[in-house]
């Protein structure tokens, strides 16, 4: 299985309501040292989350500090937002996610 592969596969697994970080998408798919390599697999997602199909749902994933993707991805930083607001994902008032309180546990 490519590292592809085992992220898309991985990222399927966090549970609605939920988010993980990258480096923790890159420990679970086999190689801890590929967080950066999990942000382009997930930018190549083949499959996207949508209101009206599921697909790899990787509005969930954050970086290390709680924070969503900036620029370009899931249309955009609010979108990713909104996605993960609508699943009751809380933001602080610093804009990241507590990953105490909404990080999956693995």
């Amino acid at each position: 299985m490519s590292f592809f592969s085992a992220v898309y596969e991985v990222t399927r697994q966090i549970p609605r309501g939920k988010v993980a970080t990258y480096g923790q998408i890159a420990r679970l798919a086999g190689n801890s040292r590929m967080a950066r390599q999990v942000g382009w697999a997930l930018h190549a997602n083949p499959e996207p989350n949508s209101q009206e199909t599921p697909g790899i749902p990787c509005h969930r994933v954050l970086n290390r500090f709680g924070e969503v993707c900036k620029g370009f991805a899931f249309g955009g930083e609010e979108a990713q937002r909104m996605l993960l607001a609508a699943e009751g994902i809380a933001f602080g008032v610093d804009g990241r996610v507590d990953l105490a309180i909404f990080g999956w546990e693995t």
